[in-house]
């Protein structure tokens, strides 16, 4: 319903702290398919009750009479009134155009202080990915701090703040109280203390957290007899028989299949990094974010370490503490349960665990130590690296794409082939190797898949993968006169093409050469660089399989020379259900074997900040999701097997490579299991493999 301004909008006096010469001056309300009401008290607080209507999006703009000043934080009175929670969206309008974005998500319950820092910050200005959960109580105060704020640097003076909820259902209701600009304060409050000794969230609580090391040592002793128990009856798992065979793939009665050295069919059910040093996030430079931390010197410094992240990726982009010290806070538990042993102890432990659960792989970079010889599948990595060209694409989140057409790329791929596989050639447990991971194939938006293509032309002059593009289109073209009019483009000679930085077109329906260009430009670069891959690795293992490239962006050309080269097409997929996250009727053409190598869901309630890219509402719907996710995986006639990420939570304060701190683990930072999740994977893990 369109309204006319005058109806929506409405001057009332609001209650202002600013620090101001006139500290009570007016505040103009303007409001967009909200409803005013009158002023009600709760807890102390005189808050003035707005009902939100069903709109695209309702909003309250508040401007006071003389702008606020522009440093330190706004503080906002509010209370959310319904039973659940709401997404507000707050705009703080500056001088000269200036803007500053924030969401938060209101609980509902008591009166709380919305709190928005008056400048452009993240959770990657103190080292992490996620920020701490909200609400927080600080000082005796309940508080819902916006962590993420977009925009300017800093404002010298506030025009007005609009709070708007995205395009409600139903009418939501929220009280709004006083406002003020306070100095920034909350923002370091929220993350100071935040991680106790044994790297828990100290704000939080959850059935599994520790108080001591008595506690610790008691959860894992309790474990250990149920372990011993299930080895006893004769439930620790399906391991793997001696055979002299390989593993394999075939398919049977229209189904794709692993196939195991001894002939049976394999569903392969993995778990990544399973390895004992995901626990280790910086501290140098952050050391009150910490509570009692060991001294460095003493006898916990051999849980220090030194290390530099800092790398040109989109993963690592604007992330603080990103160097220096580090301490490990997995394996200081681990020392605490198992001494100097805890090593031995920890892989036979996980190993006992993983069969347990009804796990048969252990997935891409984990400790295969765990598994070798003892009837556990596991996988390798071929890690390319070396000076050789790249290209651009604009997503880049691990870095550039690798130049296939450069001779020194087929040179370092030699070596991280042989490297790969030393000493597993004869190796009848090894399931088989990835190639990289998650590589740039694309970008993301309606045009992303095309950015391969664009970054290659937009590429420096002797660029390898450049000037091969170039040679394809003069071959077809002949003349650039002709490339110009098909792509409609003002180009009438080559040269035009040459300089760094060239602006190549979008595709567009009024000139169809240029996807055609484009898209055959992405398949022979993808040829090159799985071919390249898999006949190197045919040289030095003949055996093993070729399980891909571990797409996450990725192309239908790059998808579809994948599977004319490896054997297995891997993906990892982050979606509810494996059908959702890739195409799977076009993999079903392809008519290859497909492998789910990285999935996950994740929770904030159990320490970590981060839920990961596919949140679930608590714990116990982790499992169900688990569940959920799996059987609709085993049903499928081309997937033969899905890899969980990851085998142990994330650190709270992020991890060294990128600061991810997410709740992935099947065991916390404590190397406790999460008993009810585990219940469920495990239910779930033997309904995939029944017979």
């Amino acid at each position: 319903m369109k309204m006319c301004f005058a109806l929506v909008c409405l001057a009332v006096s609001i209650a202002c702290r600013a620090t101001s010469p006139d500290p009570r001056a007016a505040v103009q309300v303007e409001l967009s398919h909200v409803r005013a009401g009158g002023s009600e008290q709760a807890a102390g607080d005189t808050l003035r009750r707005y009902v939100f209507e069903p709109a695209a999006n309702p909003y309250v703009r508040l401007a006071p009479a003389r702008p606020w000043r522009g440093t330190g934080e706004w503080r906002l009175r509010v209370q959310n009134a319904m039973p659940w929670a709401v997404t507000l969206s707050v705009d703080i309008e500056g001088t000269a155009g200036a803007h500053l974005t924030a969401t938060v998500g209101l609980p509902a319950g008591p009166a709380q202080t919305l709190v928005v820092p008056l400048h452009a910050v993240s959770p990657r200005a103190f080292g992490m990915q996620a920020g701490p959960p909200m609400p927080v109580e600080l000082a005796g105060q309940r508080i819902v701090l916006a962590t993420t704020v977009e925009g300017a640097p800093a404002l010298q003076a506030i025009r007005a703040v609009r709070l708007s909820i995205p395009a409600p259902q139903a009418e939501q209701i929220l009280r709004i109280g006083d406002a003020e600009v306070a100095a920034d304060a909350t923002l370091h409050a929220a993350y100071a203390g935040i991680v106790d000794r044994y790297g828990q969230y100290t704000r939080g609580q959850w059935p599994e957290k520790i108080d001591s090391d008595a506690a610790l040592r008691t959860a894992h002793a309790r474990e250990r007899t149920q372990l011993a128990e299930a080895v006893a009856r004769g439930h620790e798992g399906n391991p793997l028989t001696e055979a002299p065979g390989w593993f394999h793939t075939r398919k049977r009665d229209g189904r794709w299949q692993l196939v195991a050295p001894d002939g049976q069919p394999f569903f392969s059910l993995g778990v990544n990094a399973v390895v004992a040093d995901g626990g280790r996030s910086y501290v140098q430079g952050r050391e009150w974010m910490f509570n009692d931390l060991p001294p460095a010197k003493g006898p916990r410094d051999t849980f220090y370490g030194e290390g530099d992240s800092r790398r040109d990726t989109g993963a690592s982009s604007g992330m603080a503490y990103d160097h220096g010290r580090w301490f490990d806070f997995y394996v200081a538990n681990l020392y605490r349960v198992d001494g100097a042993g805890w090593r031995e102890a920890w892989r036979t432990r996980a190993r006992q665990r993983l069969a347990a659960w009804g796990f048969n792989t252990l997935g891409n970079w984990s400790d295969e130590a765990i598994a070798r010889g003892h009837g556990l599948a596991y996988t390798r990595s071929i890690n390319i690296a070396g000076d050789y060209a790249n290209v651009a694409t604009g997503y880049d989140w691990w870095g550039r794409m690798p130049d296939p057409f450069d001779p020194r790329f087929e040179a370092a791929t030699e070596r991280a082939v042989a490297a790969a596989t030393d000493g597993v050639r004869d190796d009848h447990w090894l399931l088989g190797y990835f190639a990289d991971n998650e590589l740039a194939w694309a970008a993301p938006g309606p045009q992303g898949r095309w950015a391969l293509a664009i970054g290659t032309l937009r590429g420096d002059p002797r660029s390898p993968a450049k000037q091969a593009f170039l040679a394809t289109l003069k071959r077809k073209y002949g003349d650039a006169l002709r490339l110009g009019v098909a792509w409609g483009i003002g180009v009438t000679r080559w040269e035009a093409l040459e300089p760094a930085g060239f602006q190549a077109p979008l595709p567009d329906e009024a000139h169809p050469a240029i996807a055609e260009d484009y898209s055959a430009w992405l398949r022979a670069y993808a040829e090159r660089y799985f071919r390249t891959v898999a006949q190197a690795l045919r040289r030095h293992d003949p055996h093993h399989l070729f399980l891909g490239g571990r797409f996450a962006v990725r192309t239908p050309e790059a998808v579809a020379a994948c599977a004319r080269w490896c054997d297995v097409i891997s993906i990892n997929v982050y979606a509810d259900l494996p059908q959702h996250g890739m195409d799977l009727d076009r993999l079903h053409q392809l008519d290859k074997p497909v492998l789910v190598s990285e999935f996950s869901f994740g929770s904030t309630d159990r320490g970590p900040f981060g839920a990961g890219p596919v949140p679930v509402w608590n714990e116990a719907q982790r499992g169900e999701a688990y569940a959920r996710f799996l059987a609709a995986a085993a049903a499928d006639p081309a997937i033969v097997g899905a890899h969980w990420f990851q085998y142990a939570d994330q650190p709270v304060t992020g991890r060294l490579l990128d600061g991810e701190n997410a709740h992935f683990g099947l065991v916390g930072i404590t190397d406790i299991p999460f008993d009810g999740f585990v219940l469920a994977v495990g239910s779930a893990n033997a309904a995939a493999t029944a017979p």
